[in-house]
Formats: C-alpha cells, structure tokens, sequence
C-alpha cells in the first residue's frame, strides 16, 4: 500500500503501474507512456476517469447516426418560402378580418394591411410540395423534404424563441439538443469533438452562447466552435518553438494535478470537463487540421457548395465542413446562417429574404446533393429552420413583424418521409390550426430518429428527473419513413 497525498490529507491506495510512472524520475516516465499512447489513439483513457463521450447504445436501433441542424437566425418567412397562401394575395392591402380575433405581436402591427408574397410559389418535384421562387435550389430537393408547416412556439421575442427551438425552453441555461443528444449517445470519433457549431460570422445568433450551451449537463457536452476561414478552430496550432514532447509533458503535467484535485469517485464536475477538454485539444491538434483542409476536394465539388461564388463562399464553405465533420464520426452539427439580425426583415423583407436566400439556397441544395452522392443521407438527419416565422400584415410598408404563433420547419434525409407536408397555417398564415408541433414535438422526432426516447433521456438535476422535452412532446409519426 502506498499514501499519497489528495485534497483532504492522505488517501491510502494501493500503487499502480500508472501512479509508479506518474511518480517516477519526477514524472517523465508517465509522459513517454502517455507518448505511446497518443500514438495508440488512446490518450485519455484513463480508469479512473470513465470517457464521457464514449460511444452509447441507443435505446433502440436509430435510423440517423448523426445530425447536421442548419439554424437560419432571425426567423425566415414562411408565408414568402414554404407556405403558400391565395387568401393573402386576394386580401393583400386590406386589415386582416376581425374573424381571426385576437393575437400578440411584438410591434402593434395586428392592425396593418395584409403583405402579400414576395415570390411566387410553383410546385416542386413529383410530390407538388409548394416552394417559393425565393429558393430554387432547394426546391429541386422537394422529393427528399418532410416539410412542417404548423409549427409553433411560446414566445414573440428573439433570445426567448432561439432558447426554444435549441434548448426547449424560453429560459437561458438549459441543455442544447446537441449537448442532449451527446450526452444520450457520445461520440464516433475520440479526436474530435462530438458537437460542433459553426455560428454565422457576421454576428452570433440573439441569446448566444446558450444557445448551444451545457446547461445543467456536464461541460464536457457543449458546443465546441468551428469557425470558416484559414483557421477554422482558434488556438490549434502549436506555438513556434514548442516541440510536441513539450507540449505533451505540459497537458499531462496540468491534468495529473487536475486528477489529484478532484473529490473521490468525482466524475461529472467542472474540473472533470477541463481534463477532457485538455487531452481532446491535444488530439486535435493532429486530426482537425486534415478534417477542415478542403484542398483534396475536386472542383466540381466546391462549386456544388458555391466556394467559386463570393455571395455563396463562405456558407458554402462551412455547409462543407459540416459534410466533412459528420464524415469524420462528430455526432451533431449546427450552422447559424445571418448575422445578429439576420431573416429578421422587420423592414424591406424582399431584400432582406434576396440576400440570405443568395447565401444560403445554393449550399443547402449542395449538401443534401452531395450527403445523397455519398450514401451519408441515409445516416444523417438534416434540420433546416428557424425560431419562429413572420406575421402576415406588413410592418411599416414592405416588413414583417415576428411570428411564433404558426410557421414551418424542414427534416431530409436518414428515416425521414420525404416529399410530404404535414400541418398547416390559416388562410393567411398566422396561426397553426391543424397537425401543430411544438418544439417539443419537434425534439422528441430528432431524437427519435437519433435512437432516442426523449422520455427516457434524463439528467437529474435539484431533485428532478430533467429532460429536453420537459413533460411534453410527441413524436411526428407521420414524418418517420
């Protein structure tokens, strides 16, 4: 038996083969075991500190593997992309009918002429599923659309909807669905993270950071931000004059005192995350630079994403590296597309809807072509949406005002039904008035699709069995292939 030193005072433990070496010659025994197990793939494999994003079984065989969720920030316009309506090109001008009744908005606009669309809409594909000129590119895909157009939300603000849609609450601080679902299943690959986002950079999304937070869950589970450009991932390289031996001696240095001041039997703390995060940043250092370097893709395949477009490129680029993250074994992704403001077309919608369609409708066309071309569709789920839609009556002459009370979303691709819609708005767009989903209903089908049962996925946490779908949500049946 040995004592050695902990927190409290002296715990007695019987050596071990790993101790010897962390002990021995002052430490540098452990750090040419360490060496070789870097080599191995298996730095970080430590007994005492299980690996929380080891690889889980699902609850029960998933259809999708992975998850790419294409966030369009701001709240794009349903009435003017997926959701036609006659009755507001017939009424546009004219106040909306007091039939209607009552309803919240964020700007007085209730009382405002109806907008009619800014493009005309045309069915798509085999199905006929109805699509605006607004996005020509994505309508080629109609046939691979689960289009839902009764979604609803609880809230007409921004920070609130965004929290809703990511987290399934209107309150900051709780789990995103990326962190969930690699809380629920871990990661595919060791050497990167298992949950990636790709914020817009013009501006983050309103609400921030929570948006893809943690929340009560482990930090090990939160986001890791990749970014577009020549340095994707901030801090990777290794500064100049320091040798990898170095800087492997310096991480396993800083978490063997991690390890020696954590609590016994401690596994989920702040601290335990810090050694996680260590030991994968070292890893990546490695393997991330060869997962975003684009240069070995063709030409044919970079124009698919827009890269040879100025208007198109930078999307473009980060639609590509989701492609390549999800190749690589990272369990979800999520791009932001628009600035700080972004779909928000409270003013001049039609110009507004013209540039982040530019941006986005090409790369978004592009990735499903190329997730299909590669037979990655069939395992990977695709998300596209934002917080909440846009009122039908005009703000100001030619905007929309915020509209969480009926608007739609889109999921292709693994155990998905395409070339369907379900749900619907009211003639002229406002409410969701038959097949609603909520974002619960909406998170329960993700995770589902993931292997999941969202009533099963829980965390305690102040006493009480948490969960992202709170004590709500439903699975859409009828989206499932």
């Amino acid at each position: 038996m040995n004592a050695c030193p902990g927190p409290n005072g002296f715990n007695t433990q019987p050596t071990t083969r790993r101790s010897f070496l962390r002990q021995a010659g002052g430490g540098f025994g452990m750090v040419a075991l360490t060496s070789l197990l870097a080599r191995q793939g298996l730095l970080g494999a430590d007994s005492a500190l299980p690996n929380p994003l080891a690889p889980k079984s699902s609850h029960f065989p998933a259809k999708a593997q992975r998850c790419i969720f294409l966030f369009m920030s701001g709240g794009p316009s349903h009435v003017d992309l997926f959701d036609p309506k006659p009755d507001l090109v017939r009424l546009a001008g004219q106040p909306i009918p007091e039939s209607f009744g009552t309803f919240k908005t964020r700007r007085a606009v209730a009382k405002n002429k109806l907008l009619p669309p800014c493009r005309p809409f045309k069915a798509r594909g085999q199905c006929g599923m109805e699509i605006s000129d607004f996005l020509p590119n994505i309508a080629q895909h109609a046939d691979e659309l689960c289009l839902l157009r009764g979604c609803y939300g609880d809230s007409v603000t921004h920070p609130e909807s965004v929290y809703l849609m990511n987290t399934g609450t209107i309150l900051m601080g709780k789990p995103s669905l990326g962190a969930w679902a690699t809380y629920g299943l871990g990661t595919e690959n060791q050497n990167m993270p298992a949950f990636v986002v790709m914020p817009d950079p013009s501006g983050w999304v309103k609400g921030g950071a929570p948006a893809w937070g943690n929340g009560f869950l482990p930090a090990t589970y939160q986001g890791t931000i990749l970014r577009g450009g020549e340095s994707p991932i901030l801090n990777l390289n290794t500064p100049k004059g320091v040798s990898a031996q170095q800087q492997l001696a310096t991480v396993n240095l800083i978490n063997q005192l991690n390890r020696e001041s954590l609590p016994a039997n401690e596994a989920d703390s702040e601290l335990t995350a810090r050694i996680a995060a260590y030991e994968l940043a070292f890893r990546m250092q490695s393997h991330a630079p060869e997962v975003v370097d684009i240069s070995k893709e063709t030409a044919a395949t970079k124009k698919l994403y827009g890269l040879d477009n100025q208007t198109t490129a930078e999307f473009g680029l980060r639609c590509l590296f989701a492609r390549r993250m999800i190749e690589s074994g990272v369990r979800f992704v999520q791009l932001y597309c628009g600035d700080t403001n972004g779909w928000d077309g409270h003013s001049d919608v039609d110009g507004n809807h013209t540039k982040l369609c530019a941006q986005s409708d090409l790369p978004v066309a592009g990735l499903l072509t190329d997730l299909r071309s590669r037979g990655l569709l069939d395992s990977t789920l695709v998300i596209w949406g934002g917080e909440f839609g846009r009122m039908p009556m005009s703000e100001g002459s030619n905007g929309r005002d915020h509209n969480p009370h009926g608007f739609g979303m889109w999921l292709a691709g693994a155990g998905v039904k395409g070339g369907q819609v379900i749900g619907a708005t009211d003639a002229v767009g406002l409410r969701a008035v038959e097949e609603r989903t909520h974002a619960h209903d909406i998170h329960a089908t993700i995770l589902h699709l993931l292997g999941i049962d969202h009533t099963r996925l829980t965390y305690r946490h102040n006493s009480r069995n948490e969960r992202l779908t709170d004590v709500a949500g439903e699975v859409i049946k009828k989206a499932l292939a």
